[in-house]
């Protein structure tokens, strides 16, 4: 039998709540839900709203079919938001909105990975935010993606902009600079050029271009997630890895003093912890006066 509850006056069917979906941890997906309800939701939703959403499903876990979906799932309850996200393919496209916690928990026990827009939803490819996807090519791993975040850093800083960082709950970094609102275009070619000159600054450490053969060692400097059409990550989503890992926001100090790739993993147990301490620390992206210009605009 499905447990029905109650969340905020909408009922919810939660299913296979003692399913065991990250086996390295033995984290079952009741305890999944209970980190979105009881410890992401708060700091979680703010990143999610007004967001069209994709989803990463892995229903059997991150061993098991994993599929990348962006249309709102057969079954998706009329109370779920939905926002209109026109592509080539279909221009009457919808994607899902996480307004609310019942929507948060209901997206949640499909068992996703949240990924959003650089946008909102009422405003298509007008970004607000910048994102650097800082990938390593083995053997490099985060200690190196740590050493290209702090030039960027520095690099940003000089062109007024700030940058705060979190994990991508994976193997790399990401970086993320709250914007004023400026075309999807113009974030990707500013975002390019900064790959371009990482890689002529770190010479040996970054790479701007995807392709394979350049990466090993390296530190991939992806730019390309804020084109329009492309989503990333979203802050406290869980990741489809091995273990129940967190795209968790760290410090600048974490970051700088990183030295082996275990400092920079943030597991779904460790976020009560870090939240008490430091709140949300990628708060400022909602402060319209951290928002910076890009130079020429």
């Amino acid at each position: 039998m499905t447990p029905i509850t109650e969340v905020e006056g909408r009922r919810l069917s939660l299913s296979n709540l003692d399913k065991v979906l990250y086996p390295a941890t033995g984290t079952t997906k009741g305890e999944v839900l209970h980190y979105y309800a009881a410890t992401a939701a708060e700091v979680m939703l703010p990143h999610l709203r007004d967001r069209p959403l994709s989803f990463l499903r892995y229903p059997d876990g991150p061993e098991g079919l994993r599929f990348f979906t962006k249309n709102p799932p057969p079954g998706t309850p009329d109370w779920v938001g939905t926002a209109p996200v026109p592509r080539s393919d279909d221009p009457e496209a919808r994607q899902v909105l996480a307004q609310d916690l019942p929507s948060l928990m209901w997206a949640a026990n499909l068992v996703v990975e949240f990924h959003t827009h650089q946008w909102l939803r009422d405003s298509p490819a007008i970004a607000d935010r910048m994102v650097f996807d800082l990938d390593p090519g083995p053997p490099a791993g985060v200690v190196e993606c740590c050493r290209v975040a702090v030039w960027l850093r520095e690099r940003l800083a000089a062109d007024g902009l700030s940058a705060y960082g979190k994990t991508s709950g994976s193997k790399g970094l990401h970086l993320l600079v709250p914007l004023e609102p400026t075309p999807s275009e113009d974030v990707t070619a500013y975002a390019r050029r900064l790959a371009v000159e990482a890689q002529d600054a770190l010479a040996g450490l970054a790479v701007h271009r995807m392709t394979r053969s350049l990466r090993p060692g390296k530190v991939f400097v992806d730019f390309s997630q804020n084109a329009a059409a492309k989503t990333t990550a979203a802050p406290y989503t869980l990741r489809a890895r091995s273990g129940p890992t967190v795209s968790a926001p760290v410090t600048w100090e974490e970051i700088e003093a990183c030295e082996t790739p275990e400092e920079l993993v943030v597991l779904a147990g460790d976020m009560p912890a870090r939240l008490d301490r430091y709140g949300d620390l990628l708060a400022p992206l909602h402060d319209s006066r951290q928002a910076g210009k890009l130079p020429g605009d």
